[in-house]
């Protein structure tokens, strides 16, 4: 055979592939809810008139529907808009979209340890210890708030040091938080100059900043590539092991002082269970169930609240007017005497109200973290079968038309009644909802209100420099994966007492 007749083969081989995949994609297509066209082999990957969602779900559901399918490769994704819709799965059929598909990115770090497991039955296990052993260390109760109030204390007191010059806060409020999940996870609190912990947080933070990334997706849409493949995943996955190896170590060191008849901390706790069930067959208390279980709180429990910090303070930064009557509400029900404590918060409906208000405007890149069916199911007119990832997307509940009266502008009396009382929305998720809701959500309402209030009472921020970016959202998009720098003035009050 000469080489044009081979050539013609070859071609003839590869259309017949495309063509058989494109049949494929296309016969998926009629089973499910309507969508964009995908690319063939590449799905909606690189059409930006779909990806990412958060910047097309309105454009795509007034056009689809709220149900609607998207492809990340060859794997479609169902897509759920509107609180109606979001809800009806999430709390009205919870079981049946309460599945968690595997995602290829996070296996390969976590190499399914720990409470993110895929295993079913030791996600439920892991999590319901962590959360029992969460709130024996007091999350959500007086405890934790002291200890949240310390390091707000601690927190003032630098930025009194920096005398009203600019100041970068991802860094600083993210050692911040860190440090009151530290002393419930490790036991510890780190110095804002221990060189070495900043090194870790600056590890978590590119991790969870990369799990978010187009890059993530596309390698979870083609894992078997992309794990040979160069890249900045690599670094990445690297670095974490270095987290993880420092995490070995203080496991190591809590074994050497453990005492069974009193824990220190989260740690000691899993070591005392692990010896309990070491004789189970299960084994969902291994020595990396533990290393990973620590790695997931660290990290959740440090970037995701930091972030919400710096979101609220740019904010509030750049609608002075919300930040003034916040510190008005502060100083009359706190004053300057004292910190402010979790109590005044059923006494100080505004400021609720704000945070409230800014958390249902903080978008997110969604598409990394999906739901999956775990029956087929007739869902609101569609047939959806197990096993189909599906992502429902927060932001359109907190951006309907039909639950907000000013969806697309910050209004914080969303959360007040005619009384100028605060009152609770039903359209509010930003912790998500049903089986896979946020297992950090009551620590993380304490860490909102306790430092933003007493940040606010010391402080007032106004941003360093300004952005040509007039879209507020986009902003933060750029400012969260630190595309762009972002600074701000601590402006210190005089409040008499």
């Amino acid at each position: 055979m000469d080489a044009g007749s081979a050539g013609m083969l070859v071609t003839l081989l590869l259309l017949s592939i495309l063509w058989f995949l494109i049949w494929k994609v296309n016969m998926k297509r009629s089973q499910l809810p309507p969508g964009p066209a995908p690319w063939p082999i590449l799905g909606n990957l690189w059409q930006k008139d779909v990806l990412p969602l958060y910047r097309t779900y309105e454009k795509l559901s007034s056009t689809y529907g709220p149900i609607f399918t998207v492809w990340l490769g060859l794997k479609p994704v169902v897509v759920l808009c509107g609180y109606e819709t979001v809800k009806d799965a999430l709390l009205g059929h919870a079981e049946e979209f309460g599945g968690r598909p595997e995602i290829p990115l996070l296996r390969q770090l976590s190499k399914d340890y720990g409470f993110v497991s895929n295993n079913e039955k030791k996600w439920q296990e892991l999590r319901r210890f962590t959360l029992s052993t969460l709130r024996d260390f007091g999350m959500g109760k007086s405890s934790m708030s002291q200890r949240v109030q310390q390091e707000t204390q601690h927190l003032v007191n630098l930025l009194a040091e920096l005398k009203g010059n600019a100041f970068e806060p991802l860094t600083l409020f993210r050692h911040a938080v860190a440090n009151v999940i530290c002393s419930v996870v490790f036991g510890n609190h780190y110095s804002y100059s221990d060189t070495a912990f900043l090194e870790l947080l600056n590890v978590i933070g590119n991790y969870i900043s990369f799990f978010l990334s187009p890059i993530a997706a596309v390698y979870n849409t083609f894992p078997n590539i992309m794990h040979h493949l160069p890249g900045p995943h690599r670094k990445v996955l690297a670095r974490c092991e270095k987290l993880k190896d420092y995490i070995r170590e203080r496991v190591e060191l809590h074994k050497l002082t453990l005492d069974p008849s009193c824990p220190r901390d989260y740690i000691d706790c899993f070591l005392i269970k692990a010896e309990k069930e070491k004789n189970s067959p299960e084994n969902m208390y291994s020595h990396e169930d533990l290393v990973m279980s620590v790695f997931n709180l660290f990290g959740a429990g440090t970037v995701t609240t930091s972030n919400s910090l710096v979101f609220c303070l740019l904010i509030l930064a750049k609608y002075p007017h919300i930040q003034a009557k916040v510190q008005e509400e502060i100083d009359a029900v706190v004053g300057a005497a004292r910190a402010p404590s979790t109590e005044d918060k059923l006494k100080m409906p505004y400021t609720n109200a704000v945070i409230h208000e800014l958390q249902r405007l903080q978008k997110s890149r969604i598409e990394n973290f999906p739901r999956m069916t775990t029956q087929d199911i007739v869902f609101r007119g569609h047939t959806i079968p197990k096993g189909m990832v599906v992502i429902p997307v927060l932001s359109s509940v907190h951006t309907d038309p039909t639950q907000w009266e000013n969806p697309k502008e910050v209004d914080p009396g969303h959360f007040l009644d005619e009384k100028g009382e605060f009152r609770k929305h039903k359209a509010f998720m930003a912790f998500s909802a049903g089986k896979r809701m946020c297992p950090g959500e009551a620590l993380a309402r304490i860490e909102l209100f306790l430092f933003l209030t007493t940040l606010l009472q010391s402080f007032t921020f106004q941003l360093a420099s300004k952005y040509e970016e007039t879209d507020l959202l986009s902003l933060w998009l750029k400012i969260e994966s630190r595309a762009i720098p972002c600074k701000f003035f601590a402006i210190r009050r005089l409040v008499s007492s």
